[in-house]
């Protein structure tokens, strides 16, 4: 069924997705990434004419190859499972079994019903079982899985049920703060609002353990 104009305005405004995978087709990734910048480069500089720029212009000769790189190389590498940078985890020898806390991790990442930034921070808690991971790692992960096109609470989501199954337990926890500027540059224009996501399983399911991270992570960021 064709979807109308207002209800493509209605997802669009009210941030809805109903995946928590990231919709990609089946052929996504039998081109080439220098095939990809190719195209998009000649797409981008037809929507580049439409808007009425010259392109002849040495400042924007450029701009379609600029944005093609950008989208394949730096904001969206993360659409490729190739590029999961590699989660190293270790044997817990010492047994440590309370919470491990790596937060203020930097988000950049881009909102899919616009393409506009989503800039913020997350913080990632799990409690180690048989393993542990590098912390650097982490960081590395809430990366991976920003730079594609998102919705908030998908990442939120897939940072958890990644970091789960490479740590081997269900205690995790993951928070994400960040303001979208498809809300702070479009539609309603609000430019002090900003968005927060919690997604956790095992322990942190118990208020005990979700309160004990939440304090840390809130003095921390006095």
């Amino acid at each position: 069924m064709k979807t109308t104009k207002e209800e493509i305005e209605f997802i669009g405004d009210e941030h809805i997705s109903n995946t928590v995978e990231t919709p990609l087709r089946s052929d996504a990734f039998e081109k080439s990434d220098g095939d990809k910048i190719k195209n998009i480069q000649y797409h981008f500089s037809e929507i580049m004419k439409e808007l009425g720029l010259d392109l002849t212009d040495d400042s924007l000769s450029g701009t379609p190859y600029r944005v093609a790189k950008m989208y394949v190389k730096e904001l969206f590498y993360g659409l490729n499972p190739k590029n999961r940078p590699k989660t190293s985890v270790f044997e817990n020898k010492y047994g440590y079994k309370k919470i491990v806390v790596e937060q203020n991790i930097n988000i950049d990442s881009s909102c899919e019903h616009h393409f506009l930034p989503i800039v913020g921070t997350a913080h990632v808690g799990y409690i180690p079982n048989e393993k542990v991971i590098g912390l650097s790692k982490i960081n590395r992960l809430v990366d991976y899985y920003a730079h594609r096109p998102q919705v908030q609470e998908r990442l939120c989501l897939q940072v958890l049920k990644d970091l789960q199954q490479t740590l081997n337990t269900e205690d995790v926890i993951v928070v994400v703060h960040a303001k979208h500027l498809c809300v702070s540059s479009r539609g309603i224009q609000d430019k002090t609002s900003f968005t927060t996501t919690l997604e956790y399983g095992g322990k942190f399911t118990i208020a005990t353990f979700r309160n004990e991270f939440l304090r840390i992570i809130e003095k921390n960021q006095r």
